[in-house]
């Protein structure tokens, strides 16, 4: 258990059966309206961060790692790539498909969001199957650069998504 641990059972609301039956649902919205509580999660997401080593991107997969990563980013001291659903970029984009625990996805990410030989963390606000944290090494991987690591706030243990991320892994402050 971390001091965060308290803080995150708190403000993060379990949802049962939503969006579909058989799916729990973590609803960040508390912890996001509770502005010491979320710059301490920040905190402890920079302080992750940290342990994968120099980065030259943080890359945030829409939508709920967009209010994680610009913020985590910022004190990087390194830009922010917003990875979005199919068709909500404006410019030529990567593609890749992937499977979600209740359901598919495709996500793009624009080709020079990120250049080739560069170190990229990955941030999300679950870490689940892991499929869209795969997905999104995908994209870092077509535009010839690394990812250098994966973070969440919350891992759901029972859905074996570490497992599938190989080498890489994922910092997370809260399992469940």
């Amino acid at each position: 258990m971390t001091e965060l641990d308290p803080i995150i059972d708190r403000l993060v609301r379990p949802i049962a059966d939503w969006p579909e039956p058989g799916v729990t649902f973590r609803d960040i919205t508390p912890l996001l309206g509770d502005p010491v509580a979320y710059d301490a999660v920040i905190d402890g997401l920079v302080t992750l961060a940290q342990a994968a080593g120099p980065v030259d991107a943080v890359l945030g997969i829409e939508a709920r790692g967009f209010l994680f990563g610009p913020s985590i980013a910022l004190r990087l001291g390194v830009g922010f790539v917003p990875v979005r659903k199919a068709g909500k970029l404006p410019s030529e984009s990567l593609s890749t498909s992937y499977d979600l625990e209740y359901g598919s996805a495709t996500m793009e990410m624009h080709v020079d969001a990120v250049t080739a030989g560069s170190r990229v963390l990955v941030v999300d606000d679950v870490l689940a199957t892991g499929g869209t944290l795969l997905a999104a090494a995908d994209l870092v991987s077509q535009a010839g650069a690394t990812v250098a690591g994966n973070l969440v706030l919350i891992e759901l243990l029972a859905l074996g998504g570490r497992a599938r991320l190989g080498d890489t892994g994922c910092g997370t402050l809260r399992t469940y």
